[in-house]
């Protein structure tokens, strides 16, 4: 099973995230792959992001950076050719993301 998709389906995991997957591969110089998820609280914010931060760990994959306080709406965490970015649902709605990069694919978790 790919990195990518291991992450997907963690993420799925929860209800509704909103699991969005870009292809950045070609597009950008920052990243591969943007994922996008929306958290219903705090806890469930911290605790995608201690998932994903476990999975990385995991496959030995280096981790850039990522969000260690807990007061965010946003957090991120970056392995620098997977960007994992955990939303609020008012703050997803706010930065609206998907809207700066709208040029790019859209992936199906079926299809990583």
């Amino acid at each position: 099973m790919s990195l990518l998709k291991e992450i997907c389906d963690e993420i799925l995991k929860e209800e509704d995230p909103d699991l969005v997957i870009l292809k950045m591969k070609g597009l950008s110089y920052l990243t591969d792959y943007f994922v996008i998820a929306t958290a219903n609280s705090s806890v469930n914010m911290r605790s995608i992001r201690d998932r994903v931060l476990q999975i990385l760990k995991s496959h030995n994959h280096e981790i850039i950076f990522y969000d260690k306080s807990d007061d965010h709406n946003w957090m991120i965490v970056d392995a620098g050719d997977i960007v994992v970015n955990i939303f609020t649902k008012a703050a997803r709605e706010f930065y609206d993301i998907e809207s700066l990069w709208s040029d790019t694919e859209r992936l199906d978790v079926k299809e990583v």
